[in-house]
């Protein structure tokens, strides 16, 4: 009788290495683990290893019953052989179904640990994100409060340049104005310059005439001490010529 494991040696079936920390998910098909089938009965009875009468085959047998049993065991055979196939075939698929499991789990737990490590970035990246974000919300209000005291000092500087532009317009019109004085008064300057011109002529000519006179009046002056000297000379001649008078 052949031996039912015959068929497949064990050193022909592959084993996949089932991790222990591995469990096959829940969806994995069971494989189905076949019934042993009966051992058949021997056709003959070993002369020395029966213990009872009934595995004993009668010395009355007769060769129809021996092909009997001789097709029974066949079928036997067969259908263990065909059980050994698809047992065995049942076992690869199983192996590579777990394989294919192992590797799927691998795969979705280095997937699972990279999802992490990209969430960890992310979550580094939002952070720094969250505060770069937080900082131009600080530099924005800064901004603002800066533009807020731009404008204040641009509408000063406009109420300034207003008022400065109003001096600016008085200052131009004062401007005007006394460059009309200033001609006006560089005319009356001009006027003035040329009355003191023939004034000075005038006085020119009166101190000509002044010390013309002064001339004249110190010939005057020798002229009448002249006559003067020669008055009294004349009186004395005169007073010379007068007899003299009679005494009584």
């Amino acid at each position: 009788m052949p031996d039912p494991s015959a068929g497949a040696p064990p050193s022909e079936i592959p084993k996949a290495p089932v991790p222990a920390a591995v469990t096959p998910p829940s969806s994995a098909v069971p494989v189905p683990t076949p019934a042993p089938a009966p051992a058949a009965r021997p056709a003959k009875a070993v002369a020395t290893g029966g213990d009872s009468a009934d595995d004993r085959p009668p010395a009355e047998a007769t060769p129809a019953k021996v092909a009997k049993v001789t097709i029974a065991l066949g079928v036997a055979t067969a259908v263990l052989l065909l059980s050994t196939i698809v047992f065995r075939s049942q076992v690869l698929s199983r192996d590579a179904t777990i394989e294919q499991n192992h590797n799927r789990t691998v795969q979705a737990e280095a997937a699972l640990v990279q999802m992490q490590v990209r969430l960890d970035e992310n979550q580094t990246a939002t952070a720094v994100l969250q505060k770069q974000l937080e900082e131009a919300k600080a530099a924005a209000a800064q901004h603002d409060a800066e533009l807020a005291k731009t404008q204040a000092n641009a509408a000063e500087t406009q109420i300034l340049l207003d008022k400065s532009r109003a001096i600016a317009t008085g200052f131009h019109t004062e401007m005007e104005e006394a460059k009309v004085a200033a001609l006006k008064r560089q005319g009356e300057v001009q006027l003035a310059q040329a009355q003191t011109a023939v004034m000075q002529l005038q006085m020119n000519k009166a101190i000509a005439d002044l010390g013309q006179l002064k001339a004249q009046l110190a010939e005057a002056n020798t002229l009448n001490a002249a006559l003067r000297a020669s008055l009294a000379k004349a009186e004395e001649t005169i007073a010379e010529l007068q007899p003299a008078p009679k005494k009584r």
